[in-house]
């Protein structure tokens, strides 16, 4: 009889090896394994991840390394007024951000290339440091060489200062000549891009 069994039993039966497991396994739900949303993964950040994702951001954003960064912060807590209030300003004030704000590059790293490059002036002195902060008053220009070169003002100046995108309220722009003017210090309003600066401030002060 147990032979017969054997024999009789058709291809595709599948009794033996299922009562074996007891269970399904996970091919045999609709084909594949399911998988967590990617939502919830992300939302399983640490507090510390969320505070070191934050600071990567605004470092990205205005092109600053680890130490200038730390220098910025250092300035900013001695300041008056909310440490992280003060740091955005500061990085706002810097040159190469001008610049760019100004639609004189179009990118912040290209702003920094033309002032390591001695192709910007402020009050008429040449300045090489991406990190140098504009004052109240100050006026940003191009060396007059840089202004000979039809190629460079065609492809890097140019290009940006012909676009619709509007000067922050603390700057003026003179488009004709190129050049710009600092109205008054920045303010956190004036940043636009959505920044948690709080995270910065409670990484720093572990």
């Amino acid at each position: 009889m147990q032979g017969m069994d054997k024999k009789t039993r058709k291809p595709g039966d599948n009794r033996g090896s299922s009562a074996r497991g007891g269970q399904k396994g996970p091919q045999q739900e609709g084909g594949a394994e399911k998988k967590a949303p990617v939502g919830k993964r992300q939302a399983k950040l640490s507090e510390y991840g969320k505070q070191l994702q934050e600071k990567q951001k605004v470092k990205e954003m205005y092109g600053v390394l680890e130490r200038q960064f730390r220098k910025f912060f250092k300035k900013a807590l001695h300041s008056q007024g909310a440490p992280g209030e003060n740091l955005l300003t500061l990085l706002e004030r810097r040159v190469d951000n001008v610049l760019y704000r100004l639609k004189m590059s179009v990118t912040r790293a290209q702003a920094r290339q033309i002032v390591v490059h001695g192709h910007v002036k402020v009050n008429g002195i040449k300045v090489y440091s991406p990190s140098y902060l504009v004052s109240v008053g100050d006026v940003v220009t191009l060396v007059e060489s840089a202004h000979k070169k039809e190629k460079f003002l065609e492809s890097v100046i140019d290009k940006r200062l012909n676009i619709g995108i509007k000067v922050p309220e603390w700057l003026e722009l003179n488009k004709q000549d190129r050049k710009g003017s600092v109205l008054r210090l920045p303010v956190r309003s004036d940043i636009q891009v959505p920044i948690e600066e709080h995270l910065i401030v409670e990484l720093y002060s572990k």
